[in-house]
């Protein structure tokens, strides 16, 4: 095992939720200009005709968004790790334009990356009536707690289209900040972060492939940390008969990122609310949401659209960290192939339709 970090983070990846919650700086509101110039760009390629997963930044435009959003991918791969742009009106875009809008943006920000074996590029977070006691399903499928975790690319990005009755509040907190607490509370567990656990690929693999990956929950490589870490899909590997048990120090570990990610101390707790835009690095950020209440009436239950991005000057990461889940959750962007060789790939499976990953 070599580059165990053994000193505190530091850097602007290291914040914590109260610092934020009273600071607006993580926060982009849109200037009237700014949506003048959304609208106009989304009415031009929707005149052109471009089918949604053949837009490219150059099919989309933008002459003063554009260095906004360079902004944020670095803020996402060098600041913080999150921007929350508010207010985009999906109302007056229908789901069809602000799926169009959503992917124009993303073009500007990386390279979408499929997020299911069936090569979904653009996906639906909604309750489908599926439960996490089903291995075949995700969280994004239920309206179920889903504890913090990192999804499986550089950067995800949530619009939400509409919300729940009650419920569903997502929390953010630095993987760094936990990072340096276990480091600062359980000294004797953070080696165990660098070694290999086991991930259930939840039935998304292909014949002949293993139906987990062994990866390790965190990397210290190039001068910055990332983590991976997702407790439900940690646990339900163990319905695999040749997955090593847990230690009970696999627990404890697993238990104390549990409690530091929820501690009022860490996270950040935010109002996401129809037309929000939440970017975030999830090498750099762990996510969360309640259980939520819905609505009866279908055209009213909460909808959300998910991007994930490759970012075209993301951070390296060691061989390995993604174990040999790049065909979904690994994100193809990484594994083992350059930040290039993936980029390339992806922007032809972009031209060519939808993607599919074992």
């Amino acid at each position: 095992m070599t580059n165990v970090l053994r000193r505190p983070c530091t850097g602007p990846a290291v914040w914590t939720g109260p610092d934020l919650a009273g600071s607006d700086e993580w926060i982009l509101r849109l200037s009237p200009a700014q949506l003048d110039e959304l609208d106009d760009t989304l009415r031009a390629v929707r005149e052109r005709g471009v089918p949604l997963l053949k837009v490219s930044a150059g099919d989309f435009p933008l002459r003063t968004l554009a260095k906004e959003l360079e902004r944020i991918a670095d803020v996402l791969e060098n600041g913080r790790g999150f921007v929350l742009v508010k207010r985009i009106p999906v109302e007056r875009y229908g789901q069809a334009g602000t799926s169009t809008l959503f992917w124009g943006l993303g073009q500007h920000l990386g390279v979408p990356v499929s997020q299911n074996a069936a090569g979904h590029m653009l996906g639906h977070v909604r309750d489908t009536g599926r439960t996490l006691a089903d291995p075949a399903t995700r969280g994004y499928q239920t309206r179920e707690r889903i504890p913090f975790h990192n999804d499986g690319s550089d950067v995800l990005g949530l619009l939400c289209l509409r919300t729940a009755r009650c419920g569903a509040r997502t929390s953010l907190v630095s993987s760094a900040a936990v990072y340096n607490s276990v480091l600062a509370r359980r000294p004797d567990l953070v080696e165990r972060l660098y070694r290999s656990h086991f991930l259930d690929r939840r039935e998304e693999h292909a014949p002949g492939e293993r139906p987990y990956a062994a990866v390790p929950l965190a990397a210290w490589h190039a001068g910055k940390l990332s983590m991976r870490y997702h407790r439900t899909y940690l646990e339900s590997a163990q319905r695999f008969p040749d997955v090593p048990r847990l230690a009970p120090a696999d627990v404890e570990l697993f238990d104390l990122v549990d409690e530091l990610a929820e501690s009022p101390g860490l996270r950040l707790d935010i109002d996401f609310e129809v037309g929000d835009l939440l970017l975030l690095n999830n090498h750099a950020v762990l996510h969360s949401r309640t259980e939520y209440e819905d609505f009866d009436e279908p055209e009213l239950k909460r909808h959300v659209l998910r991007l994930w991005l490759t970012l075209r000057q993301g951070r390296e990461l060691p061989p390995g960290f993604w174990g040999d889940m790049r065909g979904r959750d690994g994100g193809p962007g990484r594994g083992g192939v350059s930040p290039r060789d993936a980029i390339a790939t992806e922007v032809s499976r972009a031209h060519t339709g939808p993607a599919r990953h074992g």
